[in-house]
């Protein structure tokens, strides 16, 4: 099943590139965006129904459909190819950055060069309200991070960090190996082997406190592997276990935001979603941070959970003045 995430950018896109190629065929099409013949004709089904306020004949999308070819009569507007954003813009260029100072990449100059153009497109984009260009760095702390991280690296050294674990809200200090430092997701990581767990782990720049070279070596053990991140860095698990979540329009974005095995429309603009979880914890706070607008159907355990720590939040403000009476 194509997740939301990638189907609004893929459904943006589809109009001008089937305006530019009228006649072109279904199976080419679906080539192209790296789906299935079934799947781009959802969209284009999809497509038929959007368009201009009024929805009727002469404002929505039209299609011309001949054997397996088709061709866009009326665009709706949306005759023009997808731009960046300026929080988009920031993001690529803060990660081409420090792709760029990155040991072990080739051809660095190519990095320079989409740096360039990225930035002069952006130049132009100046009625958003965001300004992109030389000044836009990562947060300070992160970028000192990196800098003794690619120094131990270099170096051959182990590293003494403090590491915040979001997944069960707690700091530890840990001694690593470095293994190699990447970027998923215009995300920095360090890939280490960790002592404190023997096993290789991934680190969030942004959420390393404190980082001290070692005067030891680093020396990773043989079985320590680089991780396989061509899925992203949150890998599902047949035995992890699946919430059902049910979400206000203004919680739809977790199903951009997470991976969701299954998103469904729900009545009142709300979204069902099931996604799966490796941790209780993250997602009782995941829950409790949207603040009502997201409903734990399945399972119950996890719902009764939430209950639980919600009302023992409660409990312990219930000297604040904004929960009286509750």
């Amino acid at each position: 099943m194509s997740s939301s995430g990638d189907r609004m950018p893929r459904l943006l896109a589809l109009v001008p590139y089937l305006l530019a190629r009228p006649g072109i065929r279904i199976d080419d099409a679906a080539r192209d965006f790296d789906v299935s013949p079934r799947q781009l004709r959802r969209d284009l089904e999809l497509l038929w129904m959007c368009g201009l306020p009024g929805y009727g004949p002469g404002d929505l999308i039209d299609l011309s459909f001949e054997g397996d070819t088709v061709t866009v009569t009326f665009d709706a507007g949306m005759n023009r190819p997808l731009r960046l954003t300026g929080g988009e813009a920031t993001a690529l260029l803060v990660a081409l950055r420090a792709l760029a100072e990155t040991p072990g990449v080739l051809d660095t100059d190519a990095v320079h060069r989409a740096i360039a153009k990225i930035e002069a497109a952006a130049g132009q984009a100046q009625p958003c309200g965001v300004v992109v260009g030389l000044g836009v760095r990562e947060g300070e702390q992160t970028a000192r991070t990196r800098a003794v991280v690619r120094k131990a690296l270099q170096d051959r050294r182990a590293l003494r960090i403090r590491y915040y674990t979001a997944s069960r809200d707690e700091i530890t200090e840990r001694t690593v190996d470095p293994m190699r430092l990447l970027i998923v997701q215009a995300m920095s990581y360090l890939e280490a082997w960790c002592r404190h767990v023997d096993g290789v782990r991934l680190f969030r720049l942004d959420r390393i406190d404190d980082v001290r070279v070692l005067d030891e070596a680093a020396v990773p053990p043989p079985q320590a592997r680089p991780t396989d991140l061509s899925d992203g860095v949150f890998t599902e698990r047949p035995d992890q276990p699946v919430a059902e979540l049910v979400l206000a329009p203004d919680a739809r974005w977790v199903a951009e935001y997470y991976p969701c095995e299954e998103v469904a429309e729900a009545p009142r603009g709300r979204l069902r979603v099931r996604m799966r979880y490796g941790d209780e914890s993250w997602m009782i706070r995941l829950v409790l941070g949207l603040g009502g607008d997201a409903v734990v159907e399945q399972p119950a355990a996890l719902a009764e959970a939430v209950r639980r720590r919600a009302a023992d939040a409660l409990v312990r403000a219930g000297h604040l003045p904004s929960t009286l009476g509750q």
